[in-house]
């Protein structure tokens, strides 16, 4: 089978890595990809958002399978386009995708849904959100309600901190179209966690929970990023909770879409929970793979995901057939300095053949570019460096002994990935 995988970050890096395992592939193609892919798959200079070029290129290619990494074709359509050209393709069609093309649908279907999440207002000018805000009280959450490269949120610890974010997204059109409208919402006490399920319409599974760690630097300060780090298991999500979540948060969700107007949900769908003291409550929906998350999960598979990804396209996903390893993975994004404001691109980068080379290491290339005989930076978030070990505590020094062999000029990174989940199982610090 041919697989032709969409996108060029870290994910998709990941997503290749995995596929490439399956005795069920023979090719994989990825458009646009990146550096790292290109060392695994055939690198095709097609955009992830140009949907026609897409379509042709799995037609040209006889691709057997469609793998969507990011969530913009998804929302644009993509998955639609593909299935009317009669190629297979694990990801949820553009009505679908709604749950997280627009946080005000996915709100809404939650609340006729019964799943539960925080309260929240929508908003269309400066005046009504601060309005809306003042309401809450503070601290409050800013959120784009389209798409924002993860960085349209923000929790606001004052009124002050509220007016920049709104005037951000309502005047000065930060997030263009997606900041258009924001949502005012209650702010929520708890703990993070991010849950991912592969669905098959009434047919679910849940892959291993995992963390992400969402603040730029050290102590969960700085501004909001893509991700600079994840690890799994999380802690956090009890065996308790983890069913809690699959009845009545991701098969709700999926029968909540039904009812609404017949859409039928296929692909994975990520539910980002924060754990109260009354329970868990959704603070977002993403209708594809984590970013970094996947990078920390898909070590921790026990399974092929080319026969997964194949039957749940099909129609046919049997449950059973998504298992995970007993074991621990993390995941730590080294980034340009200046990210995720403006950086420098094309700093040489240093050690990623001695990071490689190491027990239970694998790095996977988000924003890097070939030049002459090494790898230089090509993005905001460079690498995703990821350790696996028997537990916690032992894949999170397996991913820093990896990262202490990387280099290159302005590259900075988080050293407290994992602490958390530390302190809830040990006490322990990274080191």
């Amino acid at each position: 089978m041919k697989v032709l995988v969409v996108g060029g970050g870290g994910r998709e890096h990941a997503l290749v890595w995995k596929i490439a395992r399956s005795p069920l592939v023979d090719e994989i193609v990825a458009a646009p990809g990146n550096a790292g892919i290109g060392g695994t798959a055939a690198v095709v200079p097609v955009r992830a958002d140009d949907t026609e070029g897409l379509v042709r290129l799995a037609m040209e290619r006889d691709v057997g399978l469609v793998v969507v990494g990011p969530e913009l074709p998804l929302t644009q359509g993509l998955a639609d386009r593909m299935e009317a050209a009669s190629i297979p393709v694990f990801g949820p069609t553009q009505s679908a995708a709604r749950l997280e093309g627009s946080k005000w649908f996915a709100k809404e279907l939650m609340l006729r849904a019964g799943i539960p999440t925080a309260s929240a207002m929508l908003a269309t000018s400066r005046d009504e959100a601060l309005a809306s805000a003042d309401d809450f009280g503070y601290p409050v959450v800013v959120k784009a309600d389209g798409l924002a490269a993860g960085k349209g949120v923000t929790v606001a610890g004052s009124r002050e901190a509220a007016a920049t974010a709104i005037e951000e997204a309502l005047v000065r059109g930060r997030f263009g179209a997606s900041g258009r409208r924001v949502l005012i919402e209650e702010y929520l006490e708890g703990e993070e966690a991010s849950v991912m399920a592969i669905v098959d319409g009434p047919r679910s599974a849940l892959l291993v929970s995992s963390q992400d760690h969402k603040r730029a630097y050290d102590g969960d300060r700085g501004p909001n990023t893509g991700g600079m780090g994840a690890y799994a298991p999380a802690p956090v999500m009890t065996e308790a909770l983890l069913r809690f979540v699959k009845e009545n948060v991701i098969d709700a969700a999926v029968r909540g879409l039904c009812e609404l107007d017949g859409t039928v949900y296929r692909g994975v769908l990520y539910a980002g929970l924060m754990i109260t003291g009354d329970g868990p409550k959704v603070l977002e929906f993403n209708c594809r793979f984590g970013d970094p998350e996947t990078q920390a999960v898909l070590p921790l598979l026990d399974a092929d995901l080319v026969e997964i990804m194949a039957s749940t396209a099909a129609g046919e996903l049997d449950p059973s057939c998504v298992r995970v390893r007993e074991g621990a993975s993390a995941c730590v994004v080294v980034a340009s300095g200046g990210y995720p404001g403006p950086y420098e691109k094309g700093k040489p980068i240093r050690g990623l053949a001695d990071a490689s080379a190491l027990d239970r290491v694998t790095v996977f290339h988000a924003g890097t570019a070939r030049e002459r005989d090494g790898f230089v930076t090509s993005g905001g978030r460079v690498l995703g460096v990821t350790g696996t070990g028997k537990d916690l505590p032992e894949a999170i020094e397996t991913a820093y002994q990896g990262i202490r062999n990387i280099d290159f000029e302005g590259a900075f990174y988080r050293s407290d990935i994992g602490r958390r989940a530390l302190v809830r199982i040990e006490g322990s610090s990274v080191k």
